[in-house]
């Protein structure tokens, strides 16, 4: 006959059972993050002599020559001419690189010469007029710590300090620095080097159609060469989190930021695992906390955790929810409670890069306004799931109106849908990611928005001409002042050529 349980007997058991859901709630993930680290070998490997390509990793070309830049200035000036004078000369044409961030050949023109702009990086700062002269080759992870010593920050930068200044401002690059338009608000002038050999400088009142013309001008009006960019004070950061369910993201978004003097830097992040697919969202929230001593400058925390948690995620529905879970729940509690804002900006592409030769990461970025929302992820919705493309990330950030280039995408404050999907190199692949980029294109212009340039160029003629409608005028343009053709590049092959 079986005995009946002791109380003690009854208690071991519970303490047991417990035991067995703690070991077995926490060797799954152990699991599956140990999986991922031994997996994370870097497969990468160098180009065949005489081609190039770009973060894309899809658009290898084979170029006459790459032609570093000489980092003293008088030298790369002269020298600059003189390649110009060839290149005209042997009808070849010229694109314009930086750290080639961008993924659709806009710093490619197959069979010329590619500028080399990255060791050309020098930089200075005036405190007396809080502008940083700074080369176009110098890289936001060059110049943040060159800022931090006399207590000063980039203004408005993207998400990551991998890329450069000159790259930055031929896409009018946006960050989540909150309240800010696109980069170009912070550009007081810059000197360009055009097809002719002349150097002009732009600002907003001398020679300003080129100014707003070459911001965010993909490298087709010449070579910037050194910019003033207006700089703002390193500040102490409190990050606060809100967790939502989508339809009250705009809500929240009016009540915690909107308004708020106090708010910094904000990004929304949307939850993509299949079991609520763009059904939550997380909001984080950088307020200034003035009153205590701005943290030094270091490298970021838990750097190996979170990129084995986000490259966990792809191919994988567990890693997606187990993402979401520890960005949710345990981030707040392993972030420092204090930031400055130059550790935040501080960040390489290579904490989250894609090393596998395999496949390669995508990014797609549309702006919407208000308005246009929640038709947007409607459409995102119902688009995405029919179709064999892994989504890794939606970020959502938010852009001030652009009141100084040309093409310009912010036409009013827009929210900016931030996409990150993983996608194998193979024809395939590219073929189905070209129709989900022309089904989400169409619905950010149905939403009223647009998407941005410097990505894939799956954008029919057609679809660009709707996007910017200002884009034939902006090509016209650039005939005007390079009239030879000379500066080309896969971008300006596709759109903007004139037959």
């Amino acid at each position: 006959m079986r005995r009946p349980l002791t109380r003690r007997r009854k208690i071991l058991l519970a303490l047991l059972i417990v035991a067995i859901v703690i070991v077995v709630s926490v060797s799954r993930p152990a699991g599956h993050l140990a999986t991922v680290a031994w997996q994370d070998a870097d497969q990468l490997q160098p180009l065949a002599a005489g081609y190039i390509d770009d973060a894309s990793r899809l658009n290898a070309a084979h170029v006459a020559e790459v032609w570093p830049i000489p980092a003293d200035p008088a030298a790369a000036e002269s020298q600059l001419r003189d390649l110009l004078v060839r290149a005209r000369r042997d009808k070849l044409s010229v694109s314009i690189a930086g750290a080639r961030h961008s993924m659709g050949g806009h710093t490619i023109s197959p069979d010329g010469i590619v500028i080399d702009m990255t060791p050309f990086h020098a930089m200075s700062f005036d405190p007396a007029t809080n502008l940083l002269r700074v080369q176009a080759g110098a890289r936001w992870s060059e110049i943040i710590p060159y800022l931090d010593p006399v207590g000063r920050s980039v203004a408005v930068m993207q998400s990551n300090n991998s890329f450069t200044v000159g790259g930055s401002l031929s896409v009018n690059c946006h960050g989540w620095q909150y309240g800010r338009p696109p980069i170009a608000s912070t550009v007081e002038s810059f000197r360009l080097l055009l097809a002719d050999g002349t150097i002009k400088t732009c600002s907003r009142t001398e020679n300003a159609e080129l100014f707003a013309l070459a911001l965010g001008g993909y490298g087709l009006f010449g070579v910037i060469l050194d910019a003033d960019l207006r700089v703002i004070p390193n500040a102490r950061y409190r990050l606060e989190q809100f967790v939502v369910p989508l339809n009250q993201a705009l809500a929240t978004y009016d009540a915690e930021i909107a308004g708020r003097d106090d708010v910094a830097m904000a990004y929304g992040r949307l939850g993509i695992a299949p079991s609520h697919f763009l059904e939550d969202v997380i909001i984080n929230v950088f307020h200034e906390a003035p009153d205590g001593s701005i943290p030094p400058l270091a490298s970021a925390n838990s750097i190996k955790l979170r990129r084995n948690l986000f490259r966990g995620s792809v191919g994988s529905d567990y890693g997606k929810e187990l993402r979401w879970s520890a960005e949710a729940k345990l981030q707040p509690h392993l972030n420092k409670e204090y930031f400055s804002r130059n550790q935040l900006l501080n960040e390489g592409v290579e904490v989250f890069q894609n090393r596998s030769a395999a496949s390669t990461d995508i990014l797609h970025e549309y702006f919407v306004p208000r308005s246009g929302v929640a038709s947007f992820i409607a459409a995102l919705r119902e688009t995405i799931p029919k179709h064999d493309v892994d989504l890794l990330n939606v970020t959502v950030r938010f852009v001030e109106e652009d009141r100084d280039t040309f093409l310009r995408y912010a036409t009013e404050e827009m929210f900016a849908f931030v996409m990150l999907f993983n996608q194998p190199t193979t024809a395939a692949a590219e073929a189905e990611m070209e129709t989900v980029s022309q089904a989400l294109i169409e619905a950010s212009l149905a939403a009223g928005g647009r998407y941005y340039l410097p990505y894939r160029l799956h954008a029919t003629p057609a679809e660009f001409a709707r996007a910017y409608p200002q884009g034939a005028e902006f090509f016209a343009q650039k005939r005007k002042y390079d009239p030879d053709g000379v500066f080309q590049n896969k971008f300006y092959l596709k759109y903007g050529r004139d037959e």
